[in-house]
């Protein structure tokens, strides 16, 4: 082999695609000492987005003070690549779920801080900038973004206010005439990688709101705010995202980022993809190695296992998969360009155990793997 390519995705809760890319990365090296090894760590959107780009095609990680989830200032990061013309930002960065400790709460944190950072990287001449959206804490339909941005929110009063999850009722009015300058002409692409409507029994609210810290009563409260939000959209904007695949992401962010950023919302594997200009990567490579932490029906929806497999088919490169664990009926994956899976466990054992060998049992799929490619007359 003269030329791999490494593109997996973290296997959750054991290992960060970084990790796996080092793993891989190493064993190739160890039986192919001459070929070259091309790693693009993904992440989908949450945390450890920025490095996985900084990773894969170099840049610059700015540091800055923003606002955390309950107004306090903090120090928060995003990333410049592309000669600094385009910004990478994940919303966990400031808006993080791990970020509130142990005062989770979706009626009160925001994503102001996550519109201080879009507009600093605008500021700063960043003409694209990507949104990862995930791992969030809040709930507020990305309204304190847009506040952070010259967007005004206004109550039956009169009174402008910054509407958190638990204050969306309250919003009568919003006027965008104020809207920072600086953003006019920037593209702004959103990663999200679910499907989910802002609303309703899975909306934002509903599905992910629990975790964050809410209860029966405060989802229902959040999902009615939600509802409202998007009347209010829908009076000052004449569009109409309630029910939009993909504006529930990260407490309804996904219809802020539509609404009050013009973004697109685009499926995070597809943004890493264009972002390192994968297609002219991959032109040349023997073989292209990606994988999470479970390959099931789920990844055929479009996750990075088939969206790298979709555009190596395209050029007739082959594919393995090598992942924790695989389900029934993914044969599919056959036929959008997977080549073959693997999976790394060796035993018969709970998740919990195997969970802490999960590098030595990677480490052995791939050396076993290799062994296979290496031995083959045409290896």
């Amino acid at each position: 082999m003269k030329k791999v390519v490494l593109v997996p995705d973290s296997f959750k809760g054991t290992l960060s695609s970084s990790k796996v890319c080092e793993i891989m990365h190493n064993k190739i090296k160890e039986h192919f000492p001459l070929c070259e090894v091309i790693s693009i760590p993904v992440a989908d959107g949450g945390e450890g987005s920025v490095d996985c780009f900084l990773t894969a095609v170099g840049g610059e990680k700015i540091n800055t003070k923003v606002k955390n989830p309950y107004f306090e200032d903090m120090e928060a990061f995003y990333g410049l690549i592309d000669n600094r013309k385009t910004a990478i930002i994940e919303m966990a960065a400031c808006a993080g779920l791990p970020l509130v400790e142990d005062r989770k709460d979706p009626t009160k944190t925001t994503t102001y801080g996550v519109g201080q950072l879009i507009l600093d990287a605008a500021n700063r001449g960043a003409n694209k900038i990507i949104v990862g959206l995930g791992g969030s804490c809040t709930n507020d339909g990305g309204c304190g973004a847009a506040t952070a941005i010259g967007i005004k929110f206004f109550n039956k009063k009169g009174d402008e206010f910054v509407p958190t999850g638990g204050r969306l009722h309250e919003i009568n009015r919003i006027d965008m005439s104020s809207k920072a300058a600086v953003l006019k002409g920037v593209e702004i692409i959103s990663m999200c990688d679910i499907d989910n409507p802002m609303y309703g029994p899975t909306g934002a609210a509903h599905v992910f709101a629990p975790q964050k810290g809410a209860d029966g009563e405060m989802v229902q409260h959040l999902d009615n705010g939600l509802k409202h939000l998007s009347k209010v959209i829908k009076k000052a904007l004449n569009k109409d995202f309630g029910e939009t695949p993909g504006s529930g992401a990260a407490g309804a962010m996904g219809a802020g980022m539509l609404a009050f950023f013009d973004s697109k919302l685009q499926m995070g594997i597809e943004t890493v993809l264009d972002a390192v200009n994968f297609n002219s990567v991959i032109s040349d490579a023997d073989i292209i190695f990606t994988g999470e932490g479970k390959i099931d029906c789920q990844s055929l929806r479009g996750k990075v296992v088939i969206g790298v497999a979709k555009r190596a088919r395209q050029q007739n490169i082959p594919v393995i998969v090598i992942s924790g664990g695989a389900e029934l009926g993914i044969d599919e994956a056959y036929n959008l360009g997977v080549t073959s899976v693997f999976t790394i466990n060796r035993l018969p054992e709970e998740l919990e155990k195997s969970r802490l060998k999960s590098s030595e049992n990677l480490a052995f799929a791939v050396d076993n793997i290799l062994r296979l490619i290496k031995n083959n007359p045409k290896g």
